[in-house]
């Protein structure tokens, strides 16, 4: 009964708040963006959008480890993928002004997908080396001027609840530039919304932001310790059946 209530209101109240809130976000983010305000318009339009559609969806945002970045600093911050949600519970609870790294494909995504680009998110081309260069030269100009970046090592979200393997690529940033790398650990989201749904249920998501991996003097990481420890880090926060296998 608690669920056909829910899927009442959110078809009926949140569906078309949330239609009407995107719009609105897309559009501020353009406008101000085409007047040179990138920098800040390419976060906060973002950032109350992603906060309204968990408010309007119902899920609560736990935040743990705060403390652990610092306002002024640029990180690479990777996270598990559980479910769609994750981009909210982030955009919207991270409060640290950054720049996806997404896949090129959800550029097609109407209005949503060109303000990302205006407003300065990277889009991964691997259709190339040479698009693979462009990517990377993107994201150089973004992290200047303390600019951070959020990835999903795992490439797309989990089909069983459980964290998969991680993908070297993601750590080219931290790598190529010495960056610190912050590993957050998402959990709840695969129970709002597995990636097997369309539609998401009421929850509570708790982020954990780990202590960021510093690059050891030289600025270069070891890709091999730099994946596992930050693997190992946002298992640690997950329980026991959600952790790899």
């Amino acid at each position: 009964m608690k669920k056909i209530a829910y899927y009442i209101y959110f078809f009926i109240i949140a569906v078309p708040l949330l239609l009407v809130a995107t719009i609105v976000a897309a559009t501020v983010t353009i406008v101000f963006s085409a007047m040179g305000m990138s920098r800040s318009m390419g976060y906060w339009p973002g950032h109350i959008w992603a906060k309204i559609f968990c408010w309007l969806s119902l899920v609560k945002v736990e935040v743990r480890g705060r403390e652990n970045i610092k306002e002024k600093r640029s990180y690479v911050f990777v996270a598990n993928h559980q479910g769609a949600y994750d981009i909210f519970a982030i955009y919207g609870y991270l409060n640290h002004n950054f720049r996806w790294m997404m896949k090129k494909a959800l550029e097609r995504i109407p209005l949503v997908g060109y303000s990302c680009r205006v407003s300065g998110h990277i889009y991964v081309d691997n259709s190339s080396p040479s698009a693979v260069r462009e990517t990377m030269t993107t994201a150089e100009k973004r992290l200047a001027h303390n600019m951070s970046v959020v990835v999903f090592p795992e490439g797309s979200r989990t089909l069983d609840g459980r964290m998969h393997a991680f993908r070297r690529g993601a750590y080219a940033l931290a790598m190529e530039f010495g960056l610190p790398v912050v590993p957050i650990t998402i959990d709840g989201s695969y129970s709002v919304m597995p990636r097997k749904n369309k539609l998401p249920k009421w929850g509570k998501i708790i982020l954990t932001i780990h202590r960021p991996i510093e690059a050891p003097e030289g600025g270069r990481h070891d890709l091999a310790q730099l994946m596992a420890q930050s693997q190992n880090a946002i298992a640690s926060a997950l329980p026991e059946n959600q952790r790899p296998k």
